[in-house]
């Protein structure tokens, strides 16, 4: 079973009682141009083998941006995640929410859906404030799509709606930060009873189970 091949040994050492699943919002879908318009993370809280979201502990900012107005933004792209001009001009300090999304998110593994398109993003707006933030924190940052496919590959699904339609998990409102970090934390509890039973529970082989499923639907 592919299973089997992808399974590896836990390391020891003491496993992280907290994760954190998020999605971003950004002006396009290139993450080497395209600006972060918003970050929002929702908290899973390990109890012994189960995770459980912990809605009051979550994160969600919109960052400002510089909009001049003989170039006002793309209006397909506000309809798509309703974040509009004055939104946008009145949002927080790009640095400050970076500085902040890393302080509550702490040492906690980074889940997403297609995360690294989320981490590419991140990462290059923490480099443009290098400055004054610092060296960016040093995490796990694991991608729950091909872990989606890995742990129910009779299920003809990639992308993140049909996976929600598939298990008949609501979201408030697509393309909303907050909204789709919070259904693909419930995408996730869905997979996890055959996740965990794979990866023994631990996020390291989590990661490897992430990895290897990528590498082989790759080849």
């Amino acid at each position: 079973m592919i299973f089997e091949r992808l399974r590896r040994s836990p390391r020891p050492g003491a496993e992280p009682a907290r994760w954190v699943v998020l999605d971003v919002e950004t002006t396009g879908l290139d993450p080497h141009d395209d600006h972060l318009l918003a970050v929002a993370a929702v908290a899973l809280h390990r109890e012994g083998d189960a995770l459980r979201v912990q809605l009051a502990d979550s994160f969600e900012a919109v960052l400002r941006q510089a909009l001049p107005a003989a170039a006002p933004p793309d209006r397909h792209n506000i309809l798509l995640h309703g974040i509009g001009v004055g939104a946008q001009r009145n949002g927080a300090e790009p640095a400050a929410v970076l500085r902040a999304f890393a302080d509550w998110a702490g040492a906690a593994p980074r889940l997403g859906f297609h995360v690294a398109f989320d981490r590419a993003v991140i990462e290059r707006h923490w480099r443009q404030q290098r400055a004054v933030l610092g060296t960016p924190p040093a995490v796990a940052w694991i991608d729950i799509e091909p872990l989606a496919a890995l742990a129910h590959p009779e299920v003809k699904a990639r992308a993140l709606d049909e996976w929600l339609d598939h298990f008949g998990i609501g979201c408030l409102q697509r393309h909303n930060a907050a909204a789709d970090a919070l259904a693909t934390a419930e995408l996730l509890l869905r997979l996890w009873p055959r996740l965990r039973a794979e990866c023994g529970g631990r996020v390291a082989g989590l990661a490897k189970l992430a990895d290897g499923a990528r590498w082989l639907r790759r080849s």
